[in-house]
């Protein structure tokens, strides 16, 4: 049986957290099947830049603040007028902060994590819903994390919760959005070597960054979702790295030879 083959021409994706990380990975490999991107986050010079790295076509800048509710509803309408329906949503848009143990945790991180967090992703799905609905099909993934489905210390109560409810929400979307012809997916990224990790207490070594997943390996998961026909949907997809630190806690690999 053939693998299935990603062409995405004449569609649109909006991909948030699109400057960085997972998501401009994601805003990469989705363009390059062939998709008109819309690449938001907060700094415009990074949008612009991934614009231009794509020769500036099929590319659409938009800088936004997804935790700021008044805005992404306006870039919904934006974006309703400009290319009518999304038929594409990656959530990727993610922070975390420095003190997470809840000793030191103040009500400003933990409203800055879920506001970005979880009301953001709420906040783009509210924006792109009507215009499935109203074509019958679209997806909806979700980039939640490894810390959303098993309970991590490592990455604190704010970060934990808002992808844990991150989770829940992808699931309701698709109890009540299958019959519109919605697909909604959760994915769950293990150790990522994004930029978010050096936020951590104790940021990660090279050696460590370079046993983690890489952006590319959970766009390819994307990637995957995505290529499947319409009637099939990935409700849920768990992808860690192979020198997993969730199983084999936090120590240097065995030497060989």
């Amino acid at each position: 049986m053939n693998a299935p083959i990603l062409s995405l021409h004449g569609k649109t994706a909006w991909i948030t957290g699109g400057s960085s990380g997972i998501g401009r990975a994601c805003a990469l490999s989705l363009w390059q099947a062939g998709a008109t991107v819309v690449v938001s986050a907060r700094s415009e010079a990074a949008v612009a830049s991934l614009a231009a790295e794509c020769g500036n076509e099929r590319v659409i800048a938009l800088p936004l603040d997804v935790a700021d509710r008044e805005a992404v509803a306006a870039a919904g309408r934006q974006l309703q007028e400009r290319i009518g329906a999304v038929d594409i949503l990656v959530n990727a848009a993610g922070i975390n902060v420095v003190n997470r143990k809840l000793s030191r945790l103040t009500p400003a991180d933990w409203d800055q994590v879920i506001d970005i967090n979880l009301n953001g992703a709420f906040y783009c799905m509210h924006a792109v819903l009507p215009g499935m609905r109203d074509q019958g099909e679209g997806t909806i993934i979700n980039i939640s994390s490894w810390a959303g489905r098993y309970a991590s210390a490592l990455t604190g109560a704010a970060y934990g919760a808002s992808k844990h409810a991150m989770a829940a929400m992808t699931t309701s979307v698709a109890m009540e959005e299958c019959a519109n012809g919605i697909r909604a997916c959760a994915i769950y990224p293990g150790e990522t070597a994004t930029p978010i990790l050096i936020n951590r207490p104790t940021p990660p070594a090279a050696e460590d960054l370079a046993r983690m997943l890489q952006p590319e390996d959970v766009a390819a998961a994307v990637a995957f979702v995505l290529s499947l026909p319409a009637r099939a949907t990935v409700n849920e997809l768990v992808i860690s790295p192979t020198w997993n630190r969730a199983f084999v806690g936090f120590q240097p690999p065995p030497r060989r030879g």
